[in-house]
């Protein structure tokens, strides 16, 4: 089908290995075929746009949406009651509970003219969910076939392996898929595919060539790749566009758009912003390299429990020592602010900047911020090395002082509650500042 062929690139042996287990309409199929690989590896895409131009009756659901055994079952048997019903223009909601209820009901719904001498295909996208229904669920589908006494193929779409699926109590097996990874001359030829057609196609592929070149060691998501050729793209193009340069002045367009590059390195995956606000930092000049609108915490990487020593150093900084009971103790009691505050405490702590704090002080808030999170169990003395290293704490006082270490938080309230919001812990709830 040379359709088929400039819509699915690089899937050759896939459609092919499909195609034959499909075979005829009238054909009884493979009872169950459980496809398998890694996101964006082209398995949703392929099935769908296979049985779209074959033209073969199917129902396609995805497993996130019916989280539940009655929505999956019914979501099945109505699309496939309009499929039947469709010549007629009407059609009724079916009800269904259980499976067995299902079997019976699919019995009926196939009956139709329409879907009668020809294989009906169930397309269950992220199959995995499967697992967490009830135990009966995924053999029965494995042998729908067999209980229904009809032509019926279930397509299971996953993106982990059979061996994970397989029930201790043993089940009919399925024909097992593997789609790979794209490679990096896969990726070049389906991303070169999306060429506007203002531009040459040698062009775009320069342009594919640079941004593959830049991304693909830390990137190999396809829409994600594709989402930032279209980001990206209209920067590489500018020179042309203003008639700097030309289209085979390579050199002068990586120039131009290396800085962007990097930037959009440090937003991998993240969404921070939205394509609309990416394009108005493209086109801010004045913009010192520095990424507006971006969290602070891109630019710097913590580990887990790193990042929960930096939110407690914060603490220890900015409120006074004397109010921690009322933060990190259970059962305080109800202290109003107004009953300890003194004249020289009338200003914001945050326009007086960090004090120094004691080792103690900083472990103990740690504790109690962590509560059941995560274990105590890291090496706190080297992470608090780690921070200080960055810059993100500093040491205070000589190290002959007989009392320990003191140390200053040196990080700003935004960089501090970019990184709380990554563990789910609102500082604001902890500030002296902000009662």
């Amino acid at each position: 089908m040379p359709h088929l062929e400039n819509v699915v690139l690089c899937r050759e042996s896939q459609v092919s290995t499909l195609q034959s287990l499909f075979g005829e309409r009238h054909h009884f199929s493979f009872p169950s075929i459980f496809i398998y690989g890694h996101t964006a590896s082209g398995k949703t895409y392929v099935t769908q746009n296979l049985l779209k131009a074959l033209e073969l009756p199917h129902v396609f659901v995805n497993c996130v949406e019916c989280f539940t055994l009655r929505l999956l079952l019914e979501k099945i048997l109505n699309k496939l009651s309009h499929l039947s019903s469709s010549e007629e223009g009407y059609s009724t909601e079916i009800t269904c509970e259980t499976f067995n209820d299902f079997v019976h009901l699919f019995k009926q719904v196939t009956k139709a003219e329409s879907l009668k001498d020809q294989t009906v295909y169930i397309v269950l996208d992220k199959a995995e969910y499967l697992r967490d229904m009830e135990a009966n669920l995924l053999p029965g589908f494995l042998r729908l076939q067999e209980l229904t006494d009809r032509n019926v193929t279930v397509i299971f779409l996953s993106e982990i392996i059979w061996e994970k699926f397989r029930p201790d109590t043993g089940c009919f097996e399925p024909f097992v898929l593997y789609f790979p990874d794209y490679s990096i001359g896969h990726l070049q030829k389906i991303l070169s595919h999306d060429r506007p057609p203002e531009y040459s196609p040698d062009f775009y592929a320069a342009y594919i060539n640079i941004l593959l070149g830049v991304f693909y060691t830390v990137c190999r998501d396809l829409k994600e790749l594709r989402h930032l050729a279209v980001l990206n793209f209209p920067k590489y193009c500018e020179p042309v566009v203003k008639g700097e340069a030309n289209e085979r002045d390579t050199r002068k367009l990586w120039r131009n758009i290396e800085p962007h590059l990097k930037k959009a390195m440090q937003t991998v995956y993240l969404r921070e912003v939205s394509s609309s606000q990416w394009e108005k930092l493209q086109k801010d000049d004045s913009d010192s390299g520095q990424l507006k609108g971006l969290s602070a915490y891109t630019h710097v990487e913590l580990p887990y429990y790193s990042k929960f020593i930096l939110i407690a150093a914060y603490l220890a900084s900015y409120n006074p020592a004397r109010t921690d009971k009322r933060f990190f103790l259970k059962h305080h009691g109800k202290i109003k602010k107004i009953n300890f505050l003194k004249k020289h405490e009338k200003t914001s702590n945050h326009l007086l900047g960090p004090k120094p704090f004691p080792l103690d002080r900083l472990l103990a808030i740690l504790y109690s911020i962590v509560d059941s999170r995560v274990a105590p169990t890291a090496n706190i003395f080297s992470q608090i090395t780690s921070l200080v290293t960055l810059q993100l704490l500093t040491l205070v006082g000589h190290d002959d002082q007989l009392e320990g270490p003191k140390y200053k938080c040196t990080v700003s309230l935004d960089f501090i509650r970019a990184v709380a919001r990554t563990v789910n812990f609102d500082i604001i709830k902890y500030l002296y500042d902000f009662l």
